[in-house]
Order: C-alpha cells, then structure tokens, then sequence
C-alpha cells in the first residue's frame, strides 16, 4: 500500500505534472486522498480544485486530459511527479501549452510560447 504524508499540508499535497516525453513541467497542482485514488484507479490525473473546492479530472471541460504513463514519489512522501501524456495539446487554462509559459525578463514578465487554443471558445458556458 502506498501511504502519501496528506496530514502535512492539510489533506493537500502538491502534484507535479510532467510531460512524459519532453520533460517539459506542465503545471502544479494539489490532491486529496481521494483525487489521488481515482487517479490510481482510472489512470487520469484527478486533482483537487481548491477554487472551487471539489475534486477535478483534468481535462473534464476542456477535453484536455492527463493520461498518466508513471507517477513518482518524494523522499518524504508529500509531494507526487505525474509524467503525463497531455491530450489536446495544453494543459494551462490560458490556452497555453504549460502554465509556465512567462519568463521574469529584467524585472518584467514575459509570455512565451503561443497558444494552442482560445479559452474563450474551449471554456463557453
């Protein structure tokens, strides 16, 4: 049995996803003992929203999902790596490829990359 240290951050721990191939860090996220199970359980990175205060599968409104090839630990047991397969080709709500997609650049930030979708046409209500 896998036991993650969620007493440590409050029932939270931070959830790293990677893309599997490149390498490229995509975002950060938190999960709860239950996103970490369904996780687990379907193979597609669940995290909880704490925006919104509710358990999430990524990808479940924009269709940009998280397929997860292989899921690393920490030395303490409080933090997990998701080395993902990003379905739709972002994985951040801007519509960017990765969340990181700004660069501090002499004190002021920069966006790079493009983006691979319109939220405005990916997120209508």
């Amino acid at each position: 049995m896998i036991t993650l240290r969620f007493d440590k951050g409050n029932g939270l721990i931070p959830a790293i996803a990677q893309d599997y191939k490149t390498g490229e860090v995509l975002m950060l996220a938190y999960v709860n003992e239950e996103a970490w199970r369904q996780t687990l359980a379907t193979g597609k990175a669940h995290y909880w929203s704490r925006s919104r205060n509710k358990i999430w599968l990524k990808g479940e409104s924009s269709g940009h999902v998280q397929l997860v090839k292989e899921i690393l630990i920490d030395c303490d047991a409080d933090t997990v790596l998701y080395k993902v397969e990003q379905l739709g080709g972002a994985a951040c709500h801007t519509g960017h490829r990765s969340c990181f997609h700004r660069v501090v650049q002499g004190g002021e930030l920069a966006v790079v990359g493009e983006r691979v979708f319109d939220p405005a046409e990916v997120y209508k209500q």
